[in-house]
This record gives structure tokens, sequence and C-alpha cells, in this order.
């Protein structure tokens, strides 16, 4: 490992470890989002009791602390396998925060910010597949496990070169959704929004 590749993934996860969700909050007077709705320092849970604003805001940010430390060793030409680790080491900084006591988020939108760099075709099907999942079942964490899942493919696809990191972030986002996949299997997951003629009494 060079000395510019370590430095990238140090640099990596002390921005992944800045929790947007939590700086807001802070700032709008908001509760703690560890403390409301799911837990989940992210866009989805700010959403709830935030406002479309302000998960918009903590969305753009998440992706972004992902995409910088990646998108500048991608610029100092760091090889595919310590980009990849790059990637991880500013999702692991999302999800265990070094500034916020270790409890962080899920690393959806850091890892899409992370993924960004390696090509905008490649984003674009991630971001259209997230979204396409969502609209069709209502679920937020059911578009970041099937983007997780496909993501390699894509990957495979477009950059093969980066398939194995990119499976490995994969693994991770999979892992910390976990629960969210048990309560989808036992229908007690909540959708974004409410059907129509039908409320289940888990929302």
């Amino acid at each position: 490992m060079t000395v510019i590749a370590a430095g990238m993934i140090l640099f990596a996860y002390l921005c992944g470890s800045v929790s947007g969700a939590i700086l807001l909050c802070k700032i709008c007077g908001y509760p703690d989002p560890r403390t409301q709705g799911s837990g989940n320092p992210g866009a989805t849970n700010i959403l709830r009791f935030g406002g479309k604003l302000a998960a918009v805001a903590v969305l753009l940010f998440d992706v972004l602390k992902g995409m910088l430390p990646v998108w500048l060793a991608y610029a100092l030409h760091v090889s595919p396998f310590f980009l990849g680790l790059t990637a991880i080491a500013a999702c692991l900084g999302h999800i265990y925060p070094l500034f916020f006591h270790f409890r962080g988020g899920k690393g959806v939108a850091t890892a899409l910010g992370a993924i960004a760099p390696i090509g905008w075709d490649l984003t674009g099907l991630m971001m259209g597949t997230w979204l396409l999942t969502v609209l069709l079942s209502g679920y937020s964490s059911l578009g970041a496990i099937i983007s997780a899942l496909i993501a390699p493919f894509y990957v495979w696809w477009f950059k093969p070169q980066f398939t194995f990191p990119v499976s490995m972030l994969s693994c991770l986002i999979l892992l910390r959704h976990h629960d969210n996949i048990q309560r989808l299997w036992r229908g007690l997951e909540p959708r974004l929004w409410k059907r129509r003629g039908k409320r289940r009494k888990s929302e």
C-alpha cells in the first residue's frame, strides 16, 4: 500500500464520519435522528420528521462525502483495489462515525457517491434501479437492497476492474440492512407512503 492510498483511505473514513443528518438536526433544532423513527441518521428517516427539504439536504451531503475522497483518489491514480477500499472506508465512516460515538446510518447514499466517480452511466443505472424499486414497492430499504445486489453486475458490465471492491461494498450495505430484510420478510417494514384503501397495523 502506498502512502497516498493509505492517506486517501484515512481521509475517506474521516469524511464519512461527518454525519449530515445529525449536524442538520443540531442546527435546525430537530431531535437526534438516532432517537426518532427508524433510528437511522439518513435522508429517509429525516424525511419522516424533518420534511422534504431537510431530507434532500442530507441526501446530497451524504452523497458528496462519499464522492469527494473517491474522486480525489481516482485523480491521484490510486489502483482499483485501493480505490475500492477508499469507497468502503467512506461508508464505514458513515456507519461507524468517529465524531458521533460510532453510531451512524446504513451508508446507502454515501455508497452511491463513492461509486459515482467510476462512471455517470453506472450511477444513473443505480439511481434508476433504486427509484423504480421504491416507486413500485413503497419501500426505501428494498430499493437499497435491490440496488446493492445488482451493483456488482452493473460494474462488471461497465468497469470490470472495479467488480471486486464494489462487491465488498455491496456486502457491507446488505449486512447493514439485515434488520430491514427480516422486517420485509415478515411484512412489518414501514412504507414511505401508505397505500390507498389498505393500512398495515405496523404503519
